[in-house]
């Protein structure tokens, strides 16, 4: 997410636990176990509420993916089954920011020192936020940032985050200012209650053709394997010639096609669709082409 100071960003990155469901019996044995060997298990007690990790950005390597004395789970096993909400993203040091390529990519990391050797789980969902610039005003009208244009701010402290790690991250959206009118609308009518059922029901179906498939429970559309998600997300006719086009046109890698597939078949699930149509590719692309509007640093 994108936006100025008090967009909401990290609102609605808090909200997000809200709207997914409860852990499964075999998501809870993994989360309490991890939380016991980091010693964050207070009294034994247990919930089936997911976690929601959100360091400060002076976060260390270690305190990130683990490390230390016993080599102790960092925040993203912690955050496994459930959110890692990173805050001020570009504000992370760089080369701990990329420890996260392997963990987003495998949903496991490996801990390696000289008296121990550990694997933990970490399959987590990644939430960033971020202003658009160091003033965090450069995208206001009538702004005019102090460092010098407006365009090179942005590509400046945009350009701390490494295009390998940005190719893992599936929605780059813009998060507005809120004004004063915004506040007074009346709520909208799919509220976090109808939104937690429509995601209910999309895991259900998830699940139930992954395990047709012959995959372990629990499988969804981002865990699944690039061959399954090519059968279960290969759209009709125009939504074939409409990815063809884009992947050309956004230069898409080969991870960046299939994230794509990924979230189109996740969209399909919320609509209760059996099949991936052109508009549900075509708001999977609309959340990547972001990177490409990207200005360049000067």
């Amino acid at each position: 997410m994108n936006g100025p100071p008090g967009a909401g960003k990290s609102m609605l990155a808090a909200r997000l636990p809200s709207i997914l469901p409860p852990l499964g019996p075999r998501e809870l044995l993994e989360v309490s176990m991890i939380q016991s060997v980091a010693g964050t298990l207070k009294d034994g007690a247990l919930s089936n509420r997911r976690p929601f990790r959100a360091p400060h950005h002076s976060a260390s390597m270690a305190a990130l993916v683990g490390g230390g004395i016993g080599a102790r789970p960092g925040e993203v096993s912690l955050a496994h089954g459930g959110v890692l909400f990173l805050d001020e993203l570009p504000e992370f040091n760089g080369q701990v920011l990329d420890s996260l390529r392997q963990p987003l990519e495998t949903g496991t990391v490996m801990i390696a020192r000289a008296n121990h050797r550990v694997t933990y789980p970490a399959r987590f969902q990644l939430v960033a936020a971020m202003n658009p610039c160091r003033c965090g005003q450069a995208t206001e009208p009538g702004f005019a940032c102090r460092r010098g244009p407006n365009d090179r701010c942005v590509a400046q402290y945009q350009a701390r985050l490494s295009g390998p790690l940005l190719d893992r991250i599936d929605l780059q959206i813009e998060v507005p200012a809120v004004t004063a009118a915004d506040l007074i609308l009346p709520p909208p009518d799919e509220g976090s209650a109808e939104a937690a059922t429509r995601v209910a029901a999309a895991r259900v179906l998830q699940e139930r053709r992954y395990a047709e498939a012959g995959q372990p429970p629990g499988t969804t559309n981002a865990s699944c394997p690039a061959t399954l998600i090519e059968e279960a997300a290969r759209p009709d006719a125009d939504g074939m010639a409409l990815i063809r086009d884009a992947a050309d046109a956004m230069r898409l890698s080969a991870r960046g096609f299939h994230r794509v597939l990924r979230v189109a078949r996740t969209l399909a699930d919320l609509d209760g669709e059996g099949r991936v149509r052109r508009l549900h590719l075509a708001e999977a692309l609309s959340y990547r082409s972001r990177a490409d509007r990207r200005p360049a640093a000067a």
